[in-house]
């Protein structure tokens, strides 16, 4: 059976989050009830296909993602995804219609967040319905991306920072020892399915191996013990993260991956201790501590601790009735402890408070919040006529046949079950005493008026945890059908009432000690006071995470107490001693050595071998720098005289943008190279020298005579054939290694933010400054601008006056070719310049469109292309300033970095959109008249995307190292600049 409307409700939750932030400028906090309607849609239509599913229908889709991996876009409906996909959506719509009041109007990233919540819901759905395990465990790892921004969501508060992090961190860190077993069970099984490897499990050593780490993944997620430290602390998070991600959602997802494989690994050995043995032990930690805590909510986050350890041994015992237990537990969970949370934020809305110490007479004052709380912690508690109680008395019955039938871990399950689930009656009644039980010795404090709509999300879920007890035999066929792939009788049926029975006496017990508990609370108060924690993985978090700053502290010290000299030192000779000794020790020399193709070869090599040692003695920065950039353009007749023009023209574009950039930042350090004091001597520096350019002759000879098989050169021309490409440099970029350029791209863009980063103080939005920005433009004046990065050398301090009224009436009135030349101080003008600039710009440009559309079957490229446009820009900053940088590119260098990155990435979906796999091109063919046949395909747009890329990272380095530091420049004067020491002495 086909679903295909799965990949569909994914797509839409992304849209809808992307376009969240936008939308929220508009409606402000009126956006939430707006955002509900999708997985409230979501929700309906699963709702129609539970009949079907518990039926034992399975709905399937699959598209094609990586075939050579068979990783596909694979998505499963069955009877516990469904499950969960109900809890995701249903539970998801309630609390985005409830952030709707619960925040205001004036909240700070208000649509980040509601874009940030309904993407979770839609990420989640996407982990509890994806069959292939890659793409599960790319779901899986952006909950905690989508957990760590949700709870950092108040950034000003250090505590919602930290707890963040602390979340993001262990939560990650099981998720790569889960992939490592993920990798294992896809080696041995020989699929990605999921569905298969439960179907055919993997054994032996390998399975066990996998499983455990797999499961050190899943218990990571739901905090169990040691990992449990990370949920109370990420309370710092708004209420409705917590009613949503750590009750009903993002911890469920370890619960639900443990339910997933117990059909297919509950009998391995590696199995019942971690699952069972660590999922009693974290329900009595939880319920012990749960009950000494005043902060409603973190009394809340304690006890969803001892509750996903008892989700956990339940569903991992490995029985039919166990997991009949398991899921409708799963299910009441999810009801009433959303409920609670969403309670609190009522609370702590309406008093501004959660510490129950302080609150008294809520429950009068309340009336209507105070039953829903009551019913939802009634539910948590076991009591009769709800879910919680049907699932518990299932769980105790479950837990009793498999003692019964031999099981010794379900004795272990039992004994926890039992005390645990007294904690927790005593931790609900505490619970609903310190929220809304009146205090004879606290004054009421003064109430704040909530809507009464506020309640709404609670209250329903309360109701439905009344409902789903009655109606426990309709809800019962999905749960079974799940069950039904454990070994069983399936003679057991979930019910408020089973006649007097043992779990019928168990629950008696519990519900008896539990109130002894709360009776005794003062000196159950005094024994958790006098009993020490036995188990304080936080505080070995701090200490681990502490030993590590200190551990690179200490490395960094060390590696670079020498400054930069020191650390280049350390990096050359990790070089020449690793790349070095491994050349030497295992080559392959090649057999006939030929040191040139071409009799120029050797001098071109001999000119480049003397500027490098040139640009070493040579004191003058900018002379440096033009003799190193003379060894690249030797690279460029190397390349063009190897036959290869589209190496020598991007290494000619690369060349001649790194020097300018160089120079750029030359302009804030001083004009020659001074050395106090030499951290690495001459010798050494020109010993390691001397070895690094020997390792590297070493290893380009070696490379030359390692090739053992034949080269794939020669399969290349029919490749780019099939890519309706002539110039295979350019197929393999855009077309055949597409996903590596996509990387390189994203690198480009990532450079762009960290040198906007260093030199922007408080952002970098906009283009470059215009001239409707100077003040009077009618009447303008030389300003004092440096603006070619070239700089004239500067003058003695007696020399520097300001320019006289003559010579600024005369600048004024000079010819202007460039728009923003007036701007330009007199001496700082050329003519010859600004006229060069201005007949070379446009042509420029056309030629950069040009090469951007010829490259696939001649030399040039997005790449290229980017680059000769790039340097006309370059052209313009230099001749006429960054007023003329504003007026030649009035655009945001960041909206072309994104959208260049955007069309980039979005050639992957297109492939999708046409039935074929990501980044496989398709092309649209057709005759023009006069022009011919046009072709134009998937690659065309990677590169004009790579293009956009390009160009932006230029314009966002010359407004950066360029106009920016003109600006600083201007405003700190002249001394600002760094000045020679000898002409300061003279």
């Amino acid at each position: 059976m086909t679903g295909e409307r799965m990949i569909f409700s994914l797509v839409t939750f992304a849209a809808v989050a992307l376009a969240t932030p936008f939308a929220a400028r508009l409606l402000g906090r009126h956006i939430f009830p707006v955002v509900a309607i999708v997985p409230t849609a979501v929700f309906a239509w699963l709702l129609t296909l539970v009949p079907a599913v518990a039926g034992g229908a399975v709905l399937t889709e699959r598209i094609e993602w990586i075939r050579a991996l068979d990783i596909a876009l694979s998505f499963r409906l069955d009877a516990l995804s469904l499950l969960l996909a109900l809890v995701v959506t249903g539970i998801g719509a309630l609390v985005l219609l409830y952030c709707t009041w619960y925040f205001r109007d004036d909240e700070p990233s208000l649509g980040r967040f509601a874009a940030l919540l309904l993407g979770f819901a839609g990420v989640m759905l996407g982990l509890v319905t994806a069959d292939d395990v890659f793409v599960l465990f790319t779901f899986w790892e952006a909950t905690s991306v989508l957990s760590y921004l949700l709870i950092a969501h108040d950034a000003g508060k250090r505590e919602a920072r930290g707890a963040a992090l602390q979340a993001l961190t262990v939560t990650t860190f099981g998720g790569l020892a889960m992939l490592v077993g993920l990798v294992i069970l896809v080696v041995a099984g020989g699929t990605t399915s999921v569905a298969e490897l439960v179907a055919n499990p993997v054994t032996g050593v390998a399975g066990e191996v996998a499983i455990a780490l797999v499961l050190v993944g899943a218990i990571s997620k739901s905090a169990l013990v040691p990992f449990h430290f990370w949920l109370p602390a990420a309370m710092a998070a708004p209420t409705p993260v917590s009613a949503y991600l750590h009750a009903a959602a993002m911890v469920k997802a370890g619960v639900y991956l443990v339910a997933l494989l117990a059909p297919g690994y509950a009998d391995l050995a590696v199995w019942s201790p971690i699952v069972v043995g660590l999922g009693a032990f974290t329900m009595l930690v939880g319920g012990w501590r749960a009950l000494r805590q005043t902060d409603l909510k973190l009394l809340l986050a304690y006890g969803t601790v001892s509750q996903l350890g008892f989700l956990v041994l339940v569903v991992g015992l490995g029985t039919r009735d166990a997991a009949l237990a398991g899921t409708a537990l799963l299910l009441a969970h999810a009801l009433f402890k959303a409920a609670l949370f969403l309670t609190v934020g009522i609370v702590d809305h309406a008093s501004g408070t959660r510490d129950l110490r302080l609150l008294s007479g809520l429950g009068r004052r309340m009336p209507w919040l105070a039953a829903f709380a009551t019913i939802a912690a009634a539910s948590m508690a076991g009591v009769p006529p709800l879910l919680g109680f049907v699932a518990k008395e299932a769980v105790f019955t479950a837990e009793l046949h498999a003692g019964a039938a031999g099981d010794p871990w379900a004795w272990v399950g039992l004994a926890a079950a039992v005390i645990g689930s007294m904690l927790t009656v005593a931790y609900s009644v505490r619970f609903v005493w310190g929220a809304f039980g009146t205090k004879p010795e606290v004054a009421p404090v003064e109430l704040h008026r909530e809507p009464a709509l506020m309640s709404l999300a609670p209250g329903v879920l309360a109701a439905a945890s009344l409902v789903t007890a009655v109606a426990a035999p309709v809800i019962e066929p999905l749960l079974a059908t799940y069950a039904a792939a454990l070994p069983g009788s399936d003679a057991y049926h979930l019910g408020l009432w089973h006649g007097l029975e043992p779990a019928l006496a168990v629950s008696a017990l519990v519900f008896g000690v539990g109130i002894l508990l709360v009776w005794a609370r003062a000196g159950v108060a005094r024994l958790q006071a006098a009993v020490p924690d036995l188990v304080e993985s936080a505080r070995g978090y701090v200490h681990v995470v502490s030993a590590v700053d200190r551990g690179a502290a200490r490395v960094t010290s060390v590696i670079q107490s020498g400054g930069l000299p020191g650390y280049l030192a350390v990096i050359v000779t990790v070089f020449v001693l690793g790349l070095g000794g491994a050349a030497l020790a295992d080559s392959v020399w090649p057999d006939d050595v030929r040191l040139a193709d071409d009799p120029a070869q050797p001098l071109i090599g001999l000119v480049m071998v003397t500027a490098a040692i040139a640009a070493v003695a040579m004191r003058q920065r900018i002379a440096a720098v033009l003799l190193v950039g003379a060894t690249g353009y030797g690279m460029v007749l190397v390349f063009g005289m190897a036959g290869a023009p589209d190496l020598a023209l991007t290494q000619a574009l690369v060349e001649t943008i790194t020097i300018v950039i160089v120079v750029l930042v030359f302009r804030r350090l001083p004009r020659r190279v001074t050395t106090r004091r030499a951290v690495v001597r001459a010798p050494v520096r020109i010993a390691l020298g001397v070895l690094a350019g020997t390792v590297m002759a070493v290893i380009g000879v070696v490379a030359l005579g390692a090739r053992t098989e034949p080269t794939i050169a020669e399969g290349l021309p029919a490749l780019a054939t099939e890519a309706h490409a002539k110039n295979i440099v350019n197929a393999l970029l855009v077309d055949l290694r597409a996903w590596d350029t996509l990387g390189e791209i994203s690198v480009l863009v990532a450079v762009a933010t960290g040198v906007a980063s260093l030199i922007f103080v408080s952002g970098r939005q906009g283009g470059a400054p215009r001239l409707d920005d100077v003040e009077h433009r009618d009447r303008l004046r030389p300003l004092p601008e440096q603006a070619d990065s070239m700089r004239a050398p500067r003058r003695r301090l007696a020399d520097v006056e300001h320019e006289t009224d003559a010579a600024a009436e005369a600048a004024s009135t000079r010819q202007t070719w460039l728009l923003a030349g007036r701007t330009l101080s007199p001496r700082n003008r050329s003519i010859l310049v600004e006229v060069l600039v201005r007949l070379l710009f446009h042509p420029a440009i056309v030629v950069s469109v040009f090469l951007l559309f010829v490259g696939h079957n001649a030399p040039g490229g997005g790449f290229a292309g980017g680059l000769v446009a790039g340097l006309a820009l370059v052209a313009r900053y230099l001749a006429g300033g960054r007023y003329e940088l504003g007026e030649a590119a009035p655009v945001d260098a960041g909206a072309l970095l994104g959208t260049g990155l955007l069309i980039a990435a979005g050639t992957a979906a297109s492939s999708l959109v046409f039935g074929l796999a990501v980044f496989e091109s398709s092309w649209f063919e057709t005759e023009v008249p006069v022009l011919g046949t046009i072709s134009i395909g998937t690659s065309t747009l990677f590169d004009i995307g790579v293009y956009l890329v390009v160009v932006g990272l230029v314009l966002d380095i010359l407004r950066t190292l360029g106009a920016e530091i003109d600006r600083q420049m201007d405003e700190a004067g002249p001394d600002a600049v760094a000045e020679d020491p000898a002409e300061v002495r003279a």
